[in-house]
């Protein structure tokens, strides 16, 4: 009986389609299929090519911009964490806790003395001074292979500012990347 009435339905459905001036549509009712084929036309195909092309080529680009601005935030955070500790190592010469020459600026020797403390000669003890607890790298310097330390240009106190040069003590440090910074300034003069 059930088959009756769908045979039933479906002719009475297409007799309206035709009465109306419709297609038939029985086929797609019961889930038959059509005449067009499912799937992806060459045209559509190679504009998404070319859109993800295009899309590819505007990232990469930024993908660069944001590795360099992240190595030279972590340039300008090592520069500050070593200057800020010969700052205090040369504090520590200022205040009679390291020793020190009469001929000496103060400053330390090598960078290595800030990693590796210096003895406090006020202390009854004789307790070490540390002033950094790892010597950074320069994040931008070529070598891997290289120590920290020499990864790094020294200048010291009796060189100039626009020439430095390394000397007998440690006055400041500065990057031996060759290049310029996103903000205009080469490395060297960070």
């Amino acid at each position: 009986m059930s088959r009756l009435r769908t045979a039933g339905r479906s002719s009475a459905t297409s007799g309206v389609a035709s009465l109306v001036g419709l297609p038939r549509l029985e086929g797609a009712i019961r889930g038959g299929h059509s005449s067009r084929r499912s799937g992806f036309t060459l045209i559509e195909l190679v504009i998404t090519v070319a859109i993800v092309g295009i899309l590819a080529s505007v990232a990469l680009p930024l993908g660069e911009l944001v590795v360099k601005r992240s190595k030279e935030q972590e340039l300008r955070a090592s520069l500050r964490q070593i200057r800020e500790a010969i700052d205090a190592y040369k504090k520590a010469a200022d205040e009679g806790k390291v020793e020190k020459k009469a001929d000496e600026s103060g400053y330390p020797r090598t960078l290595d003395m800030l990693v590796n403390g210096i003895e406090d000669v006020k202390s009854p003890g004789k307790v070490k001074i540390y002033f950094l607890r790892r010597l950074p790298r320069d994040p931008l310097y070529a070598d891997a292979a290289g120590r920290n330390a020499e990864t790094w240009g020294k200048r010291s106190y009796a060189s100039p500012p626009n020439a430095p040069s390394e000397g007998a003590d440690v006055f400041d440090v500065y990057s031996l990347a060759p290049g310029t910074g996103l903000n205009g300034i080469p490395y060297k003069e960070w």
